[in-house]
């Protein structure tokens, strides 16, 4: 579900409120409020006729013009009617907080309850986060902007801001995000895929390479090997100075990602030719574990290998290769000379004692 689809749930709910608005003006308070009533009565029977569901926002809204206009007439006084945009989008408002900030998806359960065929990967339910983040500021400041009017602003400026520049905002959003997304389409057609996992390893989805590595946090997979000898001292590469992530620093010998469609061994074949030359060599699962960073999630499957045989720097992502014992290594822990991950990694092959 992607923001258009998720602002088409929404905006039905609005319409009684719009068609009330217009009626107000032409017709008065009165007159104004059947139309809208009939409107929202006959909104609900066409979505009942056509697409076999009761829709609960659009009589919520309805309900609350009812509620709001009877006590307006009563006591003369159209501020009720002045607050219920405002009231109706703060709930949306709080809705939209709990869906994005929260592990409760409150809309992500409601598509998938109105569209009952509709599965969400992992990838789409990020996308709808982001989606709903976005959405959540707009309403927040649109409903700022209703009260403000309600209280001490002209009838006419309240119905434009009610109404008209609701429009008018979204307008100009979707145009951006189609704009966005066209710019997104262009620049990921010869990107690079990746898978998208959950913690036990389980495909979900894929995305690609710049979305895992821009904050979204989306987890996906990495190999990982560290080349040992018998005097239990390990090789190490310093990545260069234009890497993005961790530049300069000694890391891992091997490290990169499982591309989508990659089996781990083939991937754990790839780079380890791509970055050191290594080739026809064994290698043993060691660990399985979660790497969070500021930029990315990674699943990180980490293999030990005893064969470096005639291995050496093969590509422009290595600076330089060496191997260093373990009180050398320990020796510089913590003083940013290593990445946080192999010094994490190092922690971890002298608890299975390979160091």
């Amino acid at each position: 579900m992607n923001r258009a689809q998720l602002l088409k749930k929404l905006l039905p709910g609005f319409i009684p409120l719009f068609v009330f608005i217009a009626a107000d003006e032409i017709w008065g308070t009165k007159i104004g409020l059947f139309v809208a009533i009939g409107v929202g009565i006959a909104e609900m029977a066409w979505i009942a006729i056509k697409e076999k569901r009761f829709e609960k926002f659009v009589l919520f809204d309805t309900l609350l013009l009812v509620i709001l206009g009877g006590v307006s007439i009563l006591l003369d006084n159209d501020i009720f009617f002045k607050l219920k945009p405002g009231l109706i989008e703060l709930i949306l408002v709080a809705i939209l907080a709990i869906s994005s900030f929260s592990s409760i998806n409150i809309i992500g359960l409601m598509g998938q309850r109105y569209l009952k065929d509709a599965q969400f990967n992992y990838t789409q339910l990020a996308q709808m986060r982001q989606s709903m983040k976005a959405l959540f500021y707009i309403f927040s400041a649109h409903t700022v902007l209703v009260f403000y009017s309600a209280f001490f602003m002209s009838k006419e400026a309240w119905a434009f801001i009610s109404g008209v520049l609701f429009y008018i905002i979204f307008g100009v959003y979707f145009l951006f995000e189609m704009y966005r997304q066209k710019q997104k389409q262009k620049n990921t057609t010869n990107e690079e895929w990746v898978p998208l996992v959950d913690e036990s390893g389980k495909v979900l989805g894929r995305a690609p390479r710049s979305q895992v590595h821009n904050g979204s946090k989306l987890l996906h997979p990495v190999v990982h090997l560290h080349v040992l000898n018998k005097n239990k001292s390990i090789l190490i590469q310093k990545r260069p100075m234009n890497k993005q992530i961790q530049p300069g620093k000694w890391d891992t010998a091997v490290g990169g990602h499982i591309s989508d469609g990659e089996t781990l061994e083939q991937a754990l074949k790839k780079e380890a030719f791509e970055e050191i030359g290594l080739k026809d060599f064994s290698a043993k699962l060691q660990k399985v574990y979660k790497w969070e960073s500021e930029v990315e999630a990674e699943l990180v499957y980490m293999f030990t290998t005893y064969d470096f045989k005639n291995y050496g720097v093969q590509s422009d992502e290595v600076e330089e290769l060496r191997f260093w014992t373990k009180n050398q290594v320990e020796k510089n822990l913590g003083k940013d000379v290593f990445t946080p991950n192999f010094e994490h990694e190092f922690l971890l092959l002298k608890k299975l004692q390979l160091l």
